[in-house]
């Protein structure tokens, strides 16, 4: 199953989001919520993450790169399962690296779901939409 569309919950009082429904049978067993790149929050099916974990260890310890994302990856993780109301906790440590108050877009990409702040969104789905515009494979 590939997670795709785009929806707007919001927090809740207590930092919680409801997950799309069409989402919550694939997340129903776990996820981990971790930052992402461009200051948004990855959501990733428990076995997904664990698989990404792998890649990640795989890797050797003498590249820099490496350390810096697995550490950027792990740091900040939090390990959760939704409730039956197909709702997850966002650690306040998540939302603030994010930016997020109230109001949240959430994106399904593939095998993974992202949160992001509407307003970082905007801006980000503005430039990637232009480049997305502007492609051509035949052009060298």
């Amino acid at each position: 199953m590939f997670f795709m569309g785009t929806y707007t919950p919001k927090l809740d009082e207590k930092g919680r989001i409801f997950l799309p429904a069409k989402f919550r049978d694939r997340l129903a067993e776990g996820v981990v919520v971790t930052q992402g790149q461009e200051n948004c929050l990855v959501v990733w099916p428990e076995d997904v993450f664990m698989q990404e974990a792998q890649r990640a260890q795989q890797t050797p310890l003498t590249s820099r790169d490496a350390r810096d994302y697995a550490r950027v990856l792990f740091a900040g993780a939090e390990q959760t399962t939704p409730d039956k109301q197909g709702r997850i906790g966002i650690p306040p440590l998540l939302r603030d690296y994010a930016g997020i108050v109230k109001d949240v877009v959430v994106i399904g990409v593939m095998d993974r779901i992202e949160i992001w702040d509407p307003a970082k969104w905007a801006e980000y789905s503005a430039g990637a939409q232009a480049k997305f515009a502007d492609l051509d494979e035949s052009a060298d």
